[in-house]
């Protein structure tokens, strides 16, 4: 496949910068794929697996958050959080998703604390299905 230059970016620095084959992310309105020559575009992340493949080999992501941005071949990811499958806590995962599940099980929780236990849930749910990906 054709190369293009991929640069992932988040708020704690370059997590990936060199050429890609691929790169599959989920947007806000669903799962979008980029490939060399893909036309200029600008598409907001939501919570899901980002696939990057370069120099042949498929390496996955936690992705959640952010923007993704085709200009003139060039791919920017710039996600709020960004974590490689093989660098993932599943066990601080899995601690996140019983904390979730007690807040969403509690009779007495405000609907914002409903709330942020959904968005903390849906996060550790992307993490560890990430961590688990073959």
């Amino acid at each position: 496949m054709t190369p293009f230059p991929l640069k992932i970016v988040t708020p704690d620095g370059v997590v990936f910068d060199g050429p890609a084959e691929s790169l599959m992310v989920r947007t806000t309105g669903g799962d979008a794929t980029i490939l060399a020559r893909h036309m200029d575009y600008v598409a907001a992340l939501g919570m899901g697996l980002a696939i990057v493949v370069a120099d042949g080999k498929r390496r996955t992501a936690a992705c959640i958050g952010g923007m993704l941005s085709v200009k003139n071949g060039e791919v920017t990811l710039v996600p709020t959080t960004f974590e490689w499958s093989d660098a993932i806590d599943v066990q601080r995962a899995e601690a996140s998703i019983q904390r979730a599940d007690r807040i969403l099980h509690d009779e007495n929780a405000s609907s914002t604390d409903l709330r942020l236990a959904e968005a903390r849930l849906h996060r550790a749910l992307v993490r560890k299905s990430a961590a688990n990906f073959k």
